[in-house]
């Protein structure tokens, strides 16, 4: 990642009004009449507007990288209208994310939460956050996964036949989101029928494009769409909820269990939890699987070499099913070595999720220094992926590097601890098998790389890498 593209102008309006209005309507900043204890060092930056502009205007490999050089692997700054503490080594992050985790609990902006549901397992923790996260594994289990290869693989092979159409220009994170929004579906529904598939996925568009908007909920504004499109989105759920119910057939996938859920008391979960926890599923597993893929395609674009022995790799497979004639298995999934170490180092090269917030529920002391209450905290996942302590020459793509484990706590592109993706490992079978369809039945071209990157809110090349696919008969 040489360069990045700065933000919209209207992002940088939405960015300085929101926090004008966070100062205005908020008590003066706290860390003025902290009277004890030794702040990490650090600087809070421009006056009501902190570090924003330049965390979301620098590449942030640089604007991260610049900061620890400075102050060290903990200081304090000053982001979205927030006094932050960022914590850039493994031992730190694992303090707070699985140590101490009950110090810190996750923290969202209100009217995020009120769009995805106020009862999705990512805005809590304790026992009910406990309870549905096993829930949500329980239904991506290898068991589970197994059973969905065949239909993962119908919806990667008709994706990549349609992309690679007429010759035609794709945008590749575009696409891409469809296809990971395909695959949600289904392990959330199993086989859903055309009409409701369609009505949740316009209604989910509009939900996610007022998510990072200004949460203005007057008419015409992209939030108040949003809003309404939530509520729709409701309605559709409970139609297929109810229909499920008089069906009383019984399935595997997420949606029945959560219906057959009860706790200890013997307890349901409400339509509205069941609601919220769909959508938060949804929302966790388009944009970043999404974004992934659109990586591992310039990467291997990039890397002719390595794309040749991934072909090599994946032709053997292919050839062993009669060249495409008989379907993957699960188990030759689990035999792609290098395909999926290619996964892994696109992961940590791109570092989708390039930190997590969490706030402290108390004051806290960490390595001499003070965290507190209130405060939010960042562990800096990219910093540690890309730290020449953990990771030889880091700013190079080199999948060789995942033939031994990396070092504990320095390699999670899915966060850790309890609040870690639970759907990662479906997350890396969908991208293995469209792998295995791409490399062995057609050709790619990236149509315009400029080097740069844009956020969306995750990192993507820029323009989302525009391609053209065709068919390897074609060539």
């Amino acid at each position: 990642m040489e360069n990045i593209s700065c933000p919209i102008f209207y992002f940088l309006l939405f960015l300085i009004a929101l926090l004008l209005y966070h100062h205005i309507s908020s008590k003066k900043p706290k860390w003025k009449n902290l009277q004890k204890g030794k702040l990490p060092p650090g600087s809070m930056g421009w006056p009501y507007i902190g570090d924003t502009l330049q965390l979301y205007s620098q590449d942030p490999n640089v604007f991260f990288a610049n900061k620890q050089k400075r102050y060290g692997d903990i200081l304090k700054t000053h982001i979205l209208g927030y006094p932050c503490v960022m914590l850039a080594s493994p031992e730190a992050a694992r303090f707070v994310l699985v140590t101490y985790a009950h110090l810190f609990k996750p923290t969202y902006p209100k009217s995020k939460e009120r769009l995805i549901g106020p009862s999705a397992l990512f805005f809590h923790q304790g026992n009910y956050h406990s309870r549905l996260r096993k829930l949500v594994q329980s239904s991506l289990s290898p068991e589970a996964l197994r059973k969905l290869v065949t239909d993962i693989e119908g919806l990667a092979i008709s994706s990549l036949e349609s992309w690679a159409k007429n010759n035609q220009i794709i945008n590749t994170f575009r696409v891409m989101k469809k296809f990971s929004f395909e695959v949600g579906i289904l392990a959330i529904f199993g086989q859903l029928d055309a009409k409701y598939k369609e009505e949740l996925n316009k209604n989910y568009s509009t939900v996610e494009k007022g998510y990072n908007s200004f949460p203005t909920n007057l008419p015409g504004t992209a939030y108040y769409k949003a809003m309404v499109a939530r509520r729709k989105l409701n309605q559709i759920l409970s139609e297929i909820i109810c229909q499920r119910k008089e069906k009383k057939t019984v399935e595997k996938d997420l949606l029945c269990h959560l219906l057959n859920f009860k706790d200890e008391k013997g307890q349901t979960l409400t339509e509205d939890q069941i609601a919220d926890n769909v959508i938060g599923v949804l929302f966790a597993a388009q944009d970043t699987t999404a974004s992934a893929l659109t990586w591992i395609l310039k990467y291997l674009h990039d890397d002719q070499k390595l794309l040749e022995a991934v072909k090599a790799e994946q032709r053997t497979i292919y050839e062993s099913n009669e060249e495409g004639k008989n379907l993957l298995t699960w188990a030759q999934t689990r035999n792609m070595s290098l395909t999926y170490r290619v996964i892994l180092e696109s992961l940590r090269m791109s570092s989708i999720i390039s930190f997590t917030y969490r706030e402290a529920v108390v004051d806290v002391e960490y390595d001499g220094y003070l965290i507190p209450k209130g405060w939010k905290v960042m562990p800096l996942f990219r910093n540690i992926h890309h730290n020449p302590k953990f990771f030889a020459d880091p700013r190079t793509f080199d999948a060789s590097r995942f033939m031994v484990a990396p070092k504990l706590n320095t390699y999670m592109p899915f966060g850790n601890g309890a609040h870690a993706c639970p759907g990662n490992e479906l997350a890396k079978l969908e991208m293995l098998i469209l792998i295995h369809h791409l490399v062995t039945k057609f050709r790619w071209e990236v149509v315009a790389s400029e080097g740069t990157v844009q956020y969306n809110p995750f990192p993507i090349p820029h323009h989302g890498l525009p391609s053209r696919l065709w068919k390897e008969q074609e060539a």
